[in-house]
């Protein structure tokens, strides 16, 4: 497996051709993308490849968090075989259930196939809705991560593509198959909780109204304190921990924003009835720390591998929260990666990943989530 990674600004020009790369991916902010001519100077180069594109909030390449440029990583698997396949939750009536089903049936449940990597749109899609329909067609031992697309801290559009097909509302699902690739991944928050775990007792899908059957926007007002008069903003500095029944280990949920008339709070993944909430709280130094556990579960567990690919998908939310610190998370995955993996990735609108090993993915906030992709003989 080779893999090449490249940043670039305005002009996005590549010379040269080469034929033995099987799939691109491209990540930049939705203005660099609209204003490059990104697929006809890629295909161009890379005649062979599966081209992908997706909008972000923050691009990533080695250490550094970069804006307004595109990434692009170049990857030649010498045993490997991929796929690429391209649903649009506009053909579904916006039902992002049906569409995750769909995407994951044009995947199949072939027994080779080891792991779906997907890029979504970060707007119109319900990326807790994309999941369940992806999850009802593949089986637990296809492990799936990926993220949705940003667009900086507008959350106006967002933007994903599959070769020259660029647009709103496209879901991309990459799939990875054969015994030699290596797939491991792993998701971190950082956040503390506090306060007692609570039941949510009315909701609907992403807006929460009742928890313990009391205004949940009061109760979450009443515990911020005098944070309270910064809402919404002060909002991404305390979301709430989400443990649906059966799990052990929690989610975490971003506020996006407060209905004062309907007394309920929108979160960036739904909020179902019967599951458990608590309070979180930052720490930055805590949240860093995550990043590098994150990087060090996926060391640990794959000793063997060198020259790999590292996808990182963190949030928007960590970005804004981080501020000026926020290279500090992508340097601690690469201090714990180690020299020898290409690290790329993007600030997303929310994470996909499991919560555990062996277990269907789930819709993430406020996470550091890493894929690694490598090749064994």
């Amino acid at each position: 497996m080779r893999v090449q990674s490249y940043l670039f600004h305005e002009p996005f020009v590549l010379d040269g051709k080469e034929g033995d790369v099987q799939l691109v991916l491209c990540f930049g902010s939705k203005s660099a993308l609209l204003q490059a001519l990104a697929y006809t100077e890629l295909h161009a180069r890379y005649t062979n490849a599966r081209i992908v594109f997706c909008s972000t909030s923050g691009e990533i390449i080695g250490s550094h968090v970069m804006d307004d440029s595109i990434v692009v990583i170049a990857i030649n698997f010498e045993r490997s075989p991929i796929s690429a396949h391209i649903t649009n939750v506009k053909s579904f009536d916006q039902d992002s259930f049906k569409a995750g089903r769909a995407l994951a049936e044009q995947i199949g449940r072939n027994d080779d196939l080891k792991h779906v990597f997907v890029f979504s749109d970060g707007s119109l899609v319900n990326g807790s809705y994309l999941v369940e329909g992806i999850n009802q067609v593949l089986p637990k031992t296809v492990s799936v991560t990926g993220g949705l697309a940003g667009d900086g801290d507008q959350f106006q559009s967002t933007l994903v593509g599959l070769d020259d097909d660029l647009g709103e509302g496209n879901v991309v699902a990459i799939g990875f198959y054969g015994d030699s690739i290596r797939i491991n991944h792993s998701s971190k928050g950082g956040w503390e909780m506090f306060g007692p775990e609570r039941m949510i007792t009315r909701s609907s899908h992403n807006e929460l109204f009742e928890i313990s059957n009391e205004s949940a926007l009061d109760l979450y007002k009443r515990y911020l304190g005098t944070y309270a008069d910064q809402l919404p903003g002060s909002a991404l500095f305390f979301p709430l921990s989400l443990r649906l029944p059966g799990y052990e280990q929690p989610l975490v949920r971003t506020i996006l924003s407060i209905d004062e008339q309907r007394k309920s709070m929108t979160f960036a993944g739904n909020m179902p009835e019967g599951a458990q909430v608590r309070f979180m709280r930052s720490n930055l130094d805590r949240i860093i720390q995550a990043a590098s556990d994150a990087g060090q579960e996926i060391r640990d567990g794959s000793k063997s591998l060198t020259h790999q690919l590292a996808l990182l998908v963190s949030c928007v939310g960590r970005r804004i929260v981080l501020a000026n610190r926020v290279d500090e998370e992508v340097e601690a995955v690469r201090d714990a990666l180690g020299p020898h993996t290409t690290i790329a990735g993007f600030y997303s609108y929310g994470e996909i990943a499991p919560i555990n090993p062996n277990q269907h993915c789930e819709l993430h906030n406020q996470t550091m989530t890493i894929t690694t992709i490598a090749e064994v003989m």
